[in-house]
């Protein structure tokens, strides 16, 4: 599927001659605000540990934008030789032909220590190969949870520390919210393409496409329409009408988190990396977490979830003297005190299973009760082909569809057969553009 450089000259020509002065390496990213700040002190701490190489952090705005920019100056010879790239982002960057140095190959060939089990496996299987090789290094990766607001929870006569665990129970516990008056609405929830949809089949253990949700080639196709997807679906239309859900918006559902701040939704569902938000604007009230409800009557549910964020992509057609700071920059991100700290400090997922017994043997978990749910999510049980993730062609594109098709459901001009009738045979047609492009 992709086509890689080959640099067994790399390590060769690194090794006859030492660095003569510090050699740098440009890092694009998309990360803003308090995470870029964050970001660009684990930089800064490297830069000072060591001095040979020196990390350069840039900005390049969203993760479509970076990713749309690396490509682009890949093909005029201008590219950085490491680029942070979103999760479904990578089936684009495979296909980017001779533009990737693979991770496992840049690693094996700077002779740098690598262990791709030493990776938490829900994590680690998003960006490997159908042979099992990391093609990028695993960095800010998130899964959605469950947020409710305890003090609504008490007032409506819940238990304060019970979070609902299937959706009978999302819906009972809301129809009792709204009746007791203690909140007007039961749920909202961000992202519905990657929540309600996506998380929402893996979960269930349900097929989001053929050829192992894409993993298995470029022939794949979506398979979202089936009667698992369409019962929630109906059922999300359903509850929307009887005022028990509350529409976030498209893309990454940016009105339902005030919903939840100010106390009008009583429960949400997002990003693990939204806790650092959610606790600093839920001021008024005590937050509760949980794990993603489930259908119970669902074979194999609950699975595993799976995750977002994004990986970092070494780009190659960069100067050989590059490719050592890189791999050595590696070791240092995923070192289990780098990755305790980021996965601390910012609700990303410890992406190493020594990062997370760190984190617990520090009592991080115990001084903040609901951190390590996202963790017990993703490793409830080992991934299956239907919940390791997914992996199609202009899948950003297909979220725009997939927008599209909930709102003319929410809107009453679709069933929700029909919406995912819709999505599936739309994003099929963009997926045969982009075999037909790459193949």
């Amino acid at each position: 599927m992709f086509r890689t450089l080959s640099l067994s000259a790399l390590a060769l020509g690194a090794a006859l001659s030492p660095a003569t002065a510090q050699t740098e390496i440009q890092w694009w990213h998309a990360m803003g605000g308090e995470l870029g700040q964050k970001l660009e002190a684990i930089v800064a701490d490297y830069n000072a540990s060591q001095s040979d190489y020196r990390v350069v952090p840039s900005f390049k705005g969203t993760y479509a934008e970076t990713m749309t920019a690396a490509i682009a100056a890949f093909r005029a010879g201008e590219q950085p030789a490491v680029v942070q790239v979103f999760e479904v982002g990578t089936g684009t960057m495979m296909a980017a032909k001779g533009a990737i140095y693979p991770v496992y190959q840049l690693m094996t060939d700077m002779n740098e220590p690598f262990d791709p089990a030493a990776f938490l496996p829900a994590v680690v299987g998003y960006y490997t190969d159908t042979e099992g090789n990391m093609l990028s290094m695993p960095f800010n990766s998130s899964t959605p949870i469950l947020y409710y607001n305890k003090d609504v929870f008490e007032a409506a006569g819940l238990d304060r520390e019970t979070p609902p665990t299937t959706w009978s129970e999302v819906e009972a516990f809301s129809k009792q919210i709204m009746e007791s008056g203690a909140a007007p609405c039961g749920f909202t929830t961000g992202w519905i393409s990657w929540v309600q949809l996506e998380n929402f089949s893996a979960w269930h253990n349900q097929q989001i496409g053929t050829l192992e949700n894409g993993f298995g080639g470029l022939g794949t196709e979506l398979t979202v329409n089936g009667p698992v997807q369409v019962k929630h679906w109906d059922n999300l239309a359903r509850w929307q009408q009887e005022g028990i859900f509350q529409y976030g918006g498209p893309v990454g559902g940016n009105d339902a988190p005030p919903k939840f701040y100010t106390q009008e939704c009583a429960i949400y569902m997002n990003s693990s990396a939204s806790r650092a938000g959610v606790i600093a604007n839920a001021t008024d009230f005590e937050v509760g977490y949980g794990m993603l409800p489930y259908y119970d009557d669902v074979e194999g549910a609950p699975q595993n979830s799976i995750i977002g964020g994004a990986t970092l992509w070494v780009m190659a057609g960069r100067p050989d003297a590059e490719y050592p700071a890189v791999a050595d920059f590696f070791t240092y991100l995923s070192s289990p005190e780098v990755q305790a700290q980021w996965h601390q400090g910012t609700g990303y997922l410890p992406i190493t299973q020594a990062a997370w017994d760190l984190s617990a043997s520090q009592g991080y978990y115990d001084a903040n009760p609901g951190a390590d749910v996202s963790i017990k999510q993703m490793t409830l049980n080992p991934p299956t082909p239907n919940s390791k993730g997914l992996r199609f062609g202009s899948y950003v594109q297909i979220r725009g569809i997939i927008d599209e098709e909930f709102q003319a459901l929410l809107a009453g001009q679709k069933t929700a057969q029909e919406a995912l009738d819709a999505l599936v045979a739309r994003g099929n047609v963009l997926i045969r553009e982009f075999e037909a492009a790459n193949d």
